[in-house]
């Protein structure tokens, strides 16, 4: 598979229904904000995080996954034991590990580790903290902070518990209290960039950007949760340049796409509230092409 030759700006729209989208764990995992404005906050690592699992459920087959679609961070398993697999597999062509590695054998352990594992190509990875060092990758694909588009009102809950941790809290004769935490509602917006100099490098191909697209129209149903609510992907924007470099800064682009409240409407509720908008086919600039994957 050859490697995308376009690049690609992204606007991409998802919101939050009485759920938690992303819980910062030094503010009691309370939803994320700017203090400033009270606009909702979603991390990158978040977004990736989904894309990741969605890419790692979606290519396996029968249990077996499809070559090249393993996923380097993965809960359960250590970047170490990852980092081992090169090593192993390429161990008649890479005569050392550790220190003594040689730079010609770290590129070969780089390149295997872009063929097989579908987030080092799409995000990069730095491979190069355990004794199985295989170097560094930029990857292609990266994405904003998302923030919501009007301020969120955030609630906390008290919720019981009425099953004992233990015998000895049994005596207590009452349950046990927590907190949760909700956003009323929150439409949240993010910028992504898809550049194909770093995709010449890892190989990241048209086949993989269209995973990309299909995993953030997808990534939230196989990722319910209680905490979450009810998320929802809502609109992707997606500006194809018809070169590497492109033919218009990103920001212009962004700044062409628009969400805002319907008239009279003060509090909203529901992503039927906002009125969505791209700039028309006579308003692009040359050389640049708006697509809508969603659709």
């Amino acid at each position: 598979m050859s490697a995308i030759e376009n690049r690609y700006d992204f606007v991409y729209f998802f919101d939050c229904t009485d759920g938690n989208p992303n819980g910062d764990p030094d503010s009691d995992n309370s939803p994320r904000i700017d203090p400033e404005t009270f606009q909702g906050l979603v991390s990158d690592v978040c977004l990736k995080r989904k894309i990741r699992d969605y890419i790692y459920q979606s290519q396996q087959h029968d249990g077996a996954k499809k070559k090249g679609y393993d996923v380097f961070v993965l809960a359960g398993n250590t970047l170490e034991s990852r980092q081992r697999q090169p090593f192993e597999h390429l161990k008649d062509e890479i005569t050392a590990e550790g220190k003594d590695t040689k730079p010609a054998d770290i590129q070969k352990a780089r390149e295997w580790m872009c063929q097989n594992f579908f987030d080092v190509r799409t995000f990069g990875a730095v491979m190069s903290t355990t004794s199985f060092n295989c170097g560094q990758v930029r990857g292609p694909l990266q994405i904003t902070f998302s923030r919501s588009v009007d301020r969120i009102f955030t609630t906390e809950h008290t919720i019981s518990r009425q099953a004992f941790t233990g015998e000895k809290d049994i005596k207590s004769g009452t349950g046990t209290f927590g907190r949760k935490h909700t956003v009323a509602y929150g439409l949240y917006r993010a910028h992504g960039f898809l550049n194909p100099v770093f995709a010449r490098q890892t190989g990241f191909s048209n086949e993989d950007r269209d995973l990309v697209w299909k995993a953030l129209e997808n990534m939230f149903d196989i990722d319910r949760s209680a905490a979450r609510g009810l998320m929802a992907a809502r609109r992707l924007f997606v500006f194809k340049h018809n070169s590497a470099l492109g033919e218009a800064p990103a920001h212009r682009l962004f700044e062409s796409v628009k969400a805002k409240l319907k008239d009279g409407v003060v509090v909203p509720r529901s992503f039927d509230d906002y009125e969505l908008s791209g700039p028309t086919r006579e308003s692009l600039p040359s050389g640049v092409e708006l697509l809508d994957p969603f659709a």
